[in-house]
């Protein structure tokens, strides 16, 4: 029952903590290329590690990272407005590397599948 609680109240902050970045953050670092993938919030709902994806090169990425860690009491207080909590979590923003592995591995596969295919085949 609490972890489908937790698995909620992540998937609702994760929803709303996105709309705060999108519309109502105005740094330059942060442009339209940020994804919230997932919220990890504690069980005492008071810290909160905030996933993201996002497009770039390494140094673009860690700017955009410390204009959200910045960001972060300013998102809170914005997206408190639209949950309901006693208690709203303080934010700590990570980079998600799921997204990159995903395509590392995608190109993997297909420079197999490349290689297979341009050997002759062997009659048997």
């Amino acid at each position: 029952m609490k972890k489908n609680r937790l698995e909620r109240i992540n998937s609702l902050l994760q929803e709303v903590i996105f709309d705060v970045i999108l519309k109502q953050v105005k740094n330059p670092h942060v442009n339209l290329f940020v994804s919230v993938t997932r919220v990890d919030t504690s069980a005492d709902l008071y810290h909160a590690k905030v996933y993201v994806s996002l497009i770039g090169t390494d140094a673009e990425k860690e700017k955009v990272l410390q204009a959200l860690e910045s960001a972060a009491g300013f998102i809170a207080v914005n997206a408190s407005k639209q949950v309901q909590m006693r208690h709203f979590p303080t934010l700590t923003f990570k980079l998600d590397h799921a997204a990159e592995e995903h395509f590392k591995i995608q190109k993997i596969l297909s420079d197999i599948e490349k290689e297979r295919q341009s050997r002759p085949h062997e009659e048997e």
